[in-house]
């Protein structure tokens, strides 16, 4: 498992070739990546800056990637996520899975980013080309996402970190 969050962008085929250096027995590799949107709800962003309180992200995301692999027979986990003032087009996340069959990358990597999106403790603060912010809350989308793996579960397996 690794576990990066950083100001600096990533170059995903590194990240991915190193995944796999890690993993070299296995037969998929399921990855997502996401990038900054110019436009929210027809809203323009010039700017999305991303915060975190540092150690409690970090611990998050190890949370979630052991739950992980908890619950899929993954060989691998690779999770990097950026914070500070982003453009559109940057790069700010990538979760990204090794696995024997890639049901089980692609599942174990949707339920890490539905987790992220909605439980991750980054706070996001979008500015427009006018130069008003405002801050963005959880989609009700990514919550019924998130919800989906945990229709079985009482109590969640991966709770909100609370402190």
């Amino acid at each position: 498992m690794k576990i990066s969050v950083q100001t600096e962008d990533f170059d995903v085929n590194s990240v991915l070739a190193e995944l796999r250096g890690r993993c070299a027995h296995v037969g998929a590799v399921a990855c997502f990546l996401g990038t900054v949107r110019d436009m929210n709800d027809a809203r323009d962003v010039a700017v999305l800056t991303l915060e975190h309180y540092p150690g409690m992200t970090e611990r998050a995301l190890e949370r979630v990637a052991t739950e992980a692999k908890s619950r899929w027979p993954v060989a691998g986990v690779t999770i990097v996520h950026r914070y500070g003032a982003l453009f559109p087009s940057d790069q700010i996340v990538l979760v990204a899975v090794a696995s024997a069959h890639r049901h089980d990358a692609l599942d174990a990597c949707a339920f890490m980013m539905d987790y992220l999106k909605t439980h991750a403790p980054f706070w996001k603060k979008e500015t427009d080309s006018s130069g008003a912010t405002c801050w963005v809350d959880a989609r009700e989308s990514d919550a019924v996402a998130r919800a989906r793996w945990f229709a079985d579960f009482d109590p969640p397996a991966v709770e909100p970190l609370v402190e």
